[in-house]
This record gives structure tokens, C-alpha cells and sequence, in this order.
């Protein structure tokens, strides 16, 4: 008799399924293995003060499903999408639903702004642009397969990367169809997508067969494609080198990290790799030039040197918590966990230096900081934004010489209040 736990994989893990229950490699069968358990959290006094500024219920949040819903924040407004269609545009400031609209599909991958749209895309393969002021539909358009990515648009065109291995080019003003760049995808891989990160005239995306591609804006041509890791092992589980995290873009250097691969920086220019290091994820990067963050797929909290790749500090306390991808606000370093706490951490060491908790759903979107708020959508629909009490303004930089210590002010509690 065969074993039947390959098949069984096979079944969660063949990309282009047209279901949204594709599980992350945290939860396949349905959780942890009693053997390796979640770190417990122990007992924190907070040595920062945590303000909660408003938090708002974005229809059904995911849905229970694994889908890419993250929030995308512009000058004065904050946009979100949930599973079930609705689309909302928030008052940055206020919290306040300026207007919210019923997309009349399934939303996988959400929620990209630009260009004066704002963009979802659908399981059953539809990418739906709507207008940033009403929310009125301006056009919606199908492409070949599920969306778990977000669509992003700028210089006129809006782009989304599907499942099948795909990255398609639209006319931001009326939806037509441009380019279509396509890439094979293995007969393995995770349920999930990189999302394109668009710098200058380049769409710069991850993908599952472990490279790192940069493809002209305007025309869809491939610019420069390079392996972040080749795959290796005997079966195709252990060949699995998916690229799920978006691309982190900082002074001409591209930072990207595969599932059980590397880690590597790559020029933006022309695709040079300047380092490789060991480093599995498929939750998110974070940071600047002067450190970058990664969580890993153990639920290690890294800051890397950018200009070689060396570990600069490793926070090991929260293991299999199936960490969020950490974001950088100010001197700290976030992360949401599969129990809707964020961890706050001091940049320049990694200690943590307080916990909150935005609600009791899992927080598996990157945070997104913003002159100097932090907004956490949970998988329950809790769009909420936070700020840091503390002397002065902060700004996304870290202050150019840490403070020596831990920070001693403030020590307050942060209530759920939903």
C-alpha cells in the first residue's frame, strides 16, 4: 500500500485549484502538530503605550478562507475589501466609511490603489477596478485564472499575477487588455501568490518556481528574470522554492525570500544578486536601507544587514505563532499572530518591548505603517488603527542613533474594544 500523506498534500497544494481553502504551510491538516505547539505568551510589561485611534468591521473579513486582503492606505483614505465583495474607502484619519460598495464577486486578492482606482481580484478569475472617489465600478475584466495577490496600477496601467503563473497588464482608464507575461508553475506549490511591487516603469514579482522577474510596465517585456534558489531534494515537496512574499524595493536593491530557500538582494537595474543567505518565509518582508525584517516559516523574527545579508539579531519567542510579515514604524518592528496579538519590538536589538491585541482573529496580512499609525486588518474584518504614545512625532525612519536600552515610558495596557 502507498502512503497516502504525499497525495494529500498534492491535493491542498496543486496551484490553480478554483477554491479558496488553500491552507499556508502553518495550518495543513488543520493545525499545528500536538508535538510542536505555539510558543505560549508569557506575561509583558508593555514599556511603550499603545493608542488605539478607531477600528471599523469590513464586511466578512476573509471569510475563514486563506486569501491576500491587505488594506491599501493612500494620502487621506484607507481601502479595504473582504471575501464576500463588499469594498470599503475609510477616512484615514477618522475611521469614518466615506462610501462602501458590493463588487459582486468572490475577493481573493485585494486591495491595490493607483491611478484613481482601487482594485480587487476574485477566485473565479475576474479583476474589477473601481473609482477611488465613489467607489462606482469603472470597468472589470477576466483573466485566466484565481487571484491570491493584490493588483496594483501606476503610469497608466494596472497589473495582477494569477495563480497559473501569469502576470497580466491592463489600460487603467478602460480595463483593456495589453500584455500577458507567463511563466510555468510547478506541479507543486503553495496556495498563494507574490504580489507585483511596482517601482518606476517596472513590475517586479516573485514567483513559484523560486525566481525573481522585472518586466516593462508599458510593454510587458521581460526586462531581467533571476533564480532567488533552485530547487532541490528528491520529491517535489522538497523542491517547493515558491516565492509567496511580496518584493521589498529599497534604493535600487530588490529584497526577496522564497519558501524553504534563501533569501537574497538583488539590484533593481539589472537583476544582479548582490547576496544569498538561508532563509525560508512565505509571510512578508519589512524594513530600509539601514536594516530589513523577516519573519520566518518557524516564527523567528530576523533583522538581516542589508548591504551582506548577516543576521544582525534573531527573537525566537514566539514560535509557530504563524507570524504576519513584520512592518517598521518608527524605532519598532510589528507582528500579528494567528491569536490577533501584535508584538512590538525595539529595532535596534529585537527585544520585545510590549504586546496589544487588535482582536481575537488571526492577524496574517503585513501591517502597513504610515506616518507614524500602524493599520492591522485581522481575518475577522477589524480594520484598526494604532499609534504609539510617545514624546515628539514619529516618522516610518528609525531615530539615526538608538536610544541606549529599552525605552522606559509608558507601561499601559491595550484593551480589545471591538
Amino acid at each position: 500500500m502507498k502512503p497516502i500523506f504525499p497525495l494529500i498534500l498534492l491535493t491542498l497544494l496543486l496551484s490553480g485549484c478554483g477554491s479558496l481553502s488553500g491552507l499556508n504551510p502553518a495550518t495543513w491538516f488543520g493545525g499545528t502538530d500536538n508535538a510542536e505547539l505555539p510558543t505560549e505568551l508569557v506575561p509583558l510589561d508593555n514599556k511603550i503605550n499603545i493608542k488605539k485611534l478607531w477600528s471599523s468591521t469590513i464586511g466578512s473579513g476573509t471569510g475563514g478562507y486563506r486569501v491576500k486582503l491587505v488594506p491599501a492606505v493612500t494620502e487621506d483614505r484607507v481601502y479595504a475589501a473582504a471575501s464576500n465583495g463588499t469594498v470599503e474607502a475609510l477616512d484615514l484619519f477618522s475611521g469614518k466609511t466615506e462610501w462602501r460598495v458590493d463588487a459582486d464577486v468572490d475577493i481573493s486578492g485585494a486591495t491595490g490603489a493607483g491611478d484613481g482606482l482601487v482594485l480587487v481580484g476574485s477566485a473565479d478569475a475576474i479583476l474589477v477596478g473601481l473609482s477611488q472617489e465613489t467607489g462606482e465600478e469603472v470597468w472589470r475584466n477576466r483573466v485566466s485564472s484565481e487571484v491570491l495577490s493584490v493588483p496594483k496600477s501606476n503610469v497608466g496601467v494596472a497589473v495582477v499575477h494569477t495563480v497559473d503563473g501569469k502576470l497580466f497588464g491592463f489600460d487603467a482608464l478602460t480595463g483593456k487588455s495589453l500584455w500577458v507575461y507567463d511563466r510555468t508553475v510547478p506541479v507543486l506549490s503553495l496556495h498563494g501568490n507574490s504580489s507585483p511591487v511596482i517601482s518606476g516603469i517596472s513590475a517586479i514579482v516573485g514567483l513559484a518556481n523560486g525566481k525573481l522577474a522585472s518586466v516593462d510596465l508599458i510593454s510587458g517585456d521581460l526586462r531581467w528574470e533571476v533564480s532567488i534558489t533552485a530547487p532541490s531534494g528528491r520529491s517535489e515537496l522538497e523542491r517547493m522554492v515558491d516565492i509567496d512574499v511580496d518584493p521589498l524595493v529599497v534604493e535600487g536593491v530588490i529584497y526577496a525570500c522564497t519558501y524553504q530557500g534563501e533569501m537574497a538582494a538583488v539590484t533593481e537595474d539589472t537583476g544582479v544578486v548582490l547576496w544569498r543567505r538561508k532563509l525560508s518565509s512565505y509571510s512578508g518582508i519589512g524594513g530600509n536601507w539601514r536594516q530589513v525584517y523577516v519573519s520566518d516559516d518557524e516564527g523567528n523574527l530576523w533583522a538581516i544587514d542589508p548591504s551582506n545579508g548577516s543576521a544582525i539579531w534573531k527573537n525566537d519567542t514566539l514560535l509557530r505563532r504563524r507570524l504576519s510579515g513584520p512592518a517598521l514604524l518608527g524605532e519598532y518592528v510589528v507582528v500579528g499572530d494567528f491569536d490577533g496579538y501584535l508584538h512590538w519590538f525595539d529595532s535596534s536589538n529585537g527585544e520585545m518591548l510590549a504586546r496589544t491585541r487588535a482582536g481575537s482573529d488571526a492577524i496574517t496580512t503585513q501591517p502597513i505603517a504610515r506616518n507614524g499609525v500602524l493599520y492591522v486588518y485581522g481575518e475577522g474584518g477589524v480594520l484598526t488603527a494604532l499609534t504609539i504614545e510617545v514624546p515628539g512625532e514619529l516618522s516610518d525612519e528609525p531615530p539615526e542613533e538608538p536610544s541606549d536600552g529599552p525605552l522606559r515610558w509608558g507601561g499601559g495596557e491595550f484593551s480589545e474594544d471591538r
